[in-house]
């Protein structure tokens, strides 16, 4: 595996020493003499959300909050495509722009607001074949960042997984990367082995409910969405999508239960507005009203 030392890594980003090591003393990068290029790829996105004004306490708080609403997400720097709103970091995932600390969506931004350009660092879409497994992800997910090298990134997905068939978020972007193809079969495939290799992912669970949900297996759905809740109670897209699907088989009081539990997590984004329709709608159609404050 390539290793960078702590000199090298300065002057590939273009860092002061002073630089690094407040992001050491803020917990965004380890403390190290040397680095592998996992780590040489997040500290480059630290490095792009400074430059855009975002300061380290506010990224430290973004991980963490996206960390707690994406249960199973174990570094959101490498694991999401991450971007600077306003004095804010938001985190693209699943087609969707996130801000984790106001649990809301945002409308999606324009390319050049990606903090990690279509080139990655070191021209990543042309590194060698490596073995490391983190260092392939990683690999895997800078190519994500630009359309036209997803087949590259799956190729890295695949490689990660004939190393590491238990990798669960190689298993859960590989599968991702199949859903936007709608490749419906490879991605619930690639779901279920997320499942498999890790019960605890919440995120998991969400992405397979979407699939089955995609190929009209309702039920199905419902059932993986209410695992990831009770895994993450306080996931607002699984309570979300959960929902949309008791909606689908005209079950409005159950779907009522997740539209409320929805915008208490998202209170003002764009689905806010659609959910607490969804709510008024019901609670008119059952004859209920909607009083001030959001009580019947």
């Amino acid at each position: 595996m390539d290793r960078y030392s702590r000199d090298a890594v300065l002057r590939i980003l273009r860092l002061t020493a002073r630089q690094l090591a407040a992001w050491e003393r803020a917990e965004l990068v380890a403390p190290a003499e040397s680095y592998s290029f996992l780590v040489l790829l997040q500290v480059k996105k630290v490095r792009d959300l400074c430059l855009r004004n975002v300061r380290p306490v506010v990224i430290r708080r973004s991980l963490e909050a996206m960390q707690k609403q994406a249960s199973g997400m174990a570094n959101p720097l490498l694991e999401a495509s991450v971007l600077a709103a306003g004095h804010r970091v938001a985190f693209r995932h699943q087609g969707k722009v996130f801000d984790p600390i106001a649990g809301q969506f945002l409308f999606d931004f324009s390319p050049e607001q990606r903090v990690v350009s279509s080139t990655p660092v070191a021209s990543t879409h042309a590194r060698p074949v490596s073995n490391d497994v983190a260092e392939l992800f990683a690999h895997g997910i800078a190519l994500e960042e630009d359309p036209r090298h997803q087949l590259e990134a799956m190729a890295a997905y695949r490689r990660v997984l004939e190393l590491d068939g238990a990798h669960a978020a190689a298993h859960i972007n590989l599968g991702t990367l199949h859903y936007n193809r709608q490749e419906y079969a490879q991605a619930e495939k690639h779901y279920r082995k997320a499942v498999e290799s890790d019960p605890r992912y919440a995120l998991a669970y969400f992405d397979l409910g979407n699939v089955l949900d995609e190929t009209g297996h309702v039920m199905d759905a419902i059932r993986a969405y209410e695992t990831a809740l009770q895994l993450a109670p306080t996931y607002a897209d699984a309570h979300y999508n959960i929902a949309l699907s008791y909606e689908k088989i005209k079950e409005p009081r159950k779907a009522l239960k997740h539209w409320r539990a929805y915008v208490k997590l998202d209170t003002v984004g764009p689905w806010a507005v659609h959910a607490r329709n969804q709510i008024q709608r019901i609670l008119q159609a059952s004859g209920m009203k909607l009083l001030p404050g959001g009580k019947q």
